[in-house]
């Protein structure tokens, strides 16, 4: 099974981005959807625009999905949040969702279990395991991030 990858970063082909896919990769090879949410644009502000109807569509159809943001006052950014608001109720429902998040210190370690992953389950969505936080100066291959994959993945069905 593919993962999709959303990233909320308002910076394009962030490092929020690259650690996302590379998360993605890790549970289950390249995913087959990559949403870099800043590519929407103005979109988001309104209800309908046909790119973001497709990127909404993409995501509930996914069986799994990375939701990767920086930290940004101690949460998600307000980009993820707008496109989070352009699903229905219950429009994750049937998607096991991997919040993952990257920042600065590790005083903000919690932010994916306390704040992104709540949305996600009252959106309908499985979280699993934990939400994963990466330090943005390390995010590539902590020793951390693999004992989180393989604990990840068992909940990720192949084939």
């Amino acid at each position: 099974m593919s993962v999709t990858v959303v990233c909320g970063n308002p910076k394009p082909a962030s490092r929020t981005l690259e650690a996302a896919i590379g998360v993605a990769t890790r549970l289950s090879g390249p995913p087959d959807t990559v949403i870099d949410l800043i590519g929407l644009g103005a979109g988001l502000l309104s209800w309908g625009d046909p790119d973001v109807v497709d990127a909404v569509t993409q995501v509930r159809q996914s069986k799994a999905v990375v939701f990767a943001s920086p930290t940004y006052k101690a949460s998600y950014t307000g980009l993820l949040k707008l496109f989070l608001d352009q699903f229905p109720s219950g429009g994750l429902s049937g998607v096991v969702a991997f919040p993952t998040m990257l920042g600065g210190a590790w005083h903000h370690a919690l932010a994916p279990e306390v704040f992104l992953k709540p949305v996600l389950v009252e959106m309908g969505a499985t979280c699993p395991v934990r939400g994963l936080y990466l330090l943005d100066s390390d995010y590539q291959d902590p020793p951390a991030l693999r004992d989180w994959i393989n604990e990840a993945r068992s909940f990720i069905a192949t084939g």
